[in-house]
């Protein structure tokens, strides 16, 4: 409070006397109402852990980063959380470098009552080995310029960068089972802190004789206010924690206002963080690249470069020979469809033979053995059948073969072979029969009997 009550003199008279009367009017310097927050900023990169934060004129960063260490007596299953802050010169003139000052102790003991007493950050999952070897938390906070209410800055940048830290997986091994094994990033996945729930601290100022309370104030607000109430609240409306400093007094219908007023603020900056962490892991995950330790920085043995080497060498032979083997295959392949081609071709220049030799189809060859192992029953069943077809076409041209044959002898007094039903042997004539070869000529005719006997 005294570095902060010491900055009044860079203003003049004129200039607080302005914010006050402003205040009463129920306006703020910069444009915002009693109960409005500055522009807020929140952004998560670069690294596990990292954050930034601008609050108005207010820039904070913030940094997590973890180590095993032995566990407290009285709390040897959990894990350590410590809030550290840094308060530059560069931040604001009556910051000095070295030993922390009593306004960056308040603030970390205000951001870590917070956290610890609400029990946010589950400190029983930090533990490796009960009794030796835990995992220790570090948050550290660089003030980067002050512009004003640093506690409610610094307290959304340390719960940005725990929602965003992740720690290696730890396993037991060794004979006994207690040798503990850090595992790196490229071995097995890091591990997210158990985060139950967000305490957000809301600031309130009270300034002038009349004890006017507003939300977020300011470099120059701080500089006047006669006294400041923080309020720790989650999302859920559950107080976590109240800090009064200054000795104004504050009436409790004051202090219940205050309390819905940070109750709903502190649901708006939640949502803020949890995009802000969404957004963050959704590009991690897509820009994911796992780096694998170089072979060439490892001092390798040459009887283990001469096998990797021979290994190679047998790889690249046994894909050759699968290549080969694949050639092979696609030229059985196709030997097979050339025979079944030729197979179908011989099929039907048997069966063009037979419909020569017979004129009548009556089934297939009597050679052929549809049980044998050399028959495909499938290509006999299309041979047979293609086999009926043509002997079907075959004997309707014949049949029309012999009508035209014997429509055309009948116009060119051709003689024509004349079956007989009794046998088959027929008479051959040199012209078509009438009715005067009929008659018996004089010469040929037998005499009558009356003649003979005269």
């Amino acid at each position: 409070m005294e570095q902060r009550l010491a900055n009044t003199w860079h203003m003049t008279v004129n200039e607080q006397e302005f914010i006050k009367t402003a205040l009463l009017s129920g306006i703020r310097v910069g444009g915002r109402g009693l109960m409005d927050y500055r522009d807020l900023i929140i952004e998560i990169g670069g690294e596990d852990g990292y954050s930034y934060v601008q609050l108005g004129q207010t820039h904070v960063m913030g940094f997590v980063t973890g180590q095993l260490v032995k566990p407290f007596r009285d709390r040897q299953n959990e894990g350590l959380l410590a809030i550290y802050t840094e308060f530059s010169p560069m931040a604001d003139l009556t910051f000095e470098d070295g030993r922390p000052g009593e306004s960056a102790v308040e603030l970390g003991r205000i951001i870590d009552r917070g956290l610890r007493e609400s029990r946010a950050v589950d400190t029983e999952s930090l533990c490796v080995l009960a009794g030796k070897l835990v995992w220790s938390i570090r948050v550290d906070l660089h003030i980067l310029d002050n512009g004003g209410n640093l506690v409610d800055a610094a307290n959304i940048a340390a719960l940005a960068a725990l929602m965003t830290f992740q720690r290696p997986e730890c396993t037991l091994g060794g004979e006994d089972g207690l040798d503990v094994i850090v595992h790196s990033p490229e071995e097995r996945e890091p591990l997210p802190l158990i985060v139950h729930h967000l305490p957000i601290a809301v600031t309130f100022a009270f300034i002038t004789d009349d004890n006017i309370a507003v939300i977020d104030p300011t470099y120059y607000e701080e500089a006047l206010m006669n006294g400041r109430m923080v309020v720790t609240v989650n999302a859920n409306q559950d107080v976590c924690a109240i800090q009064k400093a200054g000795g104004v007094g504050v009436p409790h219908a004051v202090v219940l206002n205050c309390l819905q007023t940070a109750a709903q603020k502190a649901a708006d900056i939640t949502n803020m963080i949890q995009n802000a962490v969404e957004l963050y892991n959704k590009k991690r995950y897509d820009h994911k690249i796992k780096h694998l330790p170089s072979l060439e920085a490892l001092d390798i043995d040459p009887a283990v470069k001469a096998w990797e080497h021979e290994s190679q060498s047998m790889c690249e032979k046994s894909e050759l020979s699968q290549q080969m083997q694949n050639l092979a295959l696609q030229r059985s392949a196709i030997s097979e469809c050339i025979d079944v081609e030729t197979k179908e071709l011989s099929s039907t220049a048997m069966v063009d033979a037979s419909c020569n030799r017979s004129t009548r189809f009556i089934g297939g060859p009597l050679c052929w053995d549809p049980y044998s192992k050399g028959v495909d029953l499938e290509l006999l069943k299309v041979s047979l059948a293609s086999l009926g077809k043509v002997m079907y076409k075959k004997e309707n041209e014949q049949i029309s073969e012999r009508h035209l044959r014997s429509g055309e002898a009948m116009e060119r007094n051709i003689p024509v072979q004349v079956l007989t039903g009794d046998s088959d042997v027929g008479l051959h004539t040199s012209k078509v029969k009438t009715l005067k070869d009929a008659v018996k000529p004089r010469n040929k005719r037998k005499v009558s009997s009356a003649v003979s006997k005269s």
